[in-house]
């Protein structure tokens, strides 16, 4: 299951960051991909719809959230304990 978390993930992000998911380093982050804020909380917005969870993310204040966005590895672990959480 969580390849399959990683993958989802990885191709919202590069939906977002408008290349293939084969290009999303893992260890990169949102804004060496070129995800502006707007792009953040649509790609949140994906990952709640996709994996049926709520993320913890304040949009307002993305710093202030208990949502991991400092790189690409960092989100796809936060989205996989959102959705163990969940029992999804």
């Amino acid at each position: 299951m969580a390849h399959n978390v990683q993958d989802q993930v990885i191709a919202i992000i590069a939906e977002q960051a408008v290349m293939e998911p084969s290009e999303v380093s893992l260890e990169a982050t949102l804004d060496e991909l070129g995800i502006d804020s707007l792009g953040l909380v649509e790609a949140v917005f994906a990952i709640e719809e996709t994996f049926d969870v709520q993320v913890p993310f304040n949009a307002n204040d993305p710093s202030d959230s208990e949502f991991d966005i400092s790189n690409v590895q960092s989100m796809i672990k936060a989205v996989e304990g959102l959705v163990a959480a969940a029992g999804n």
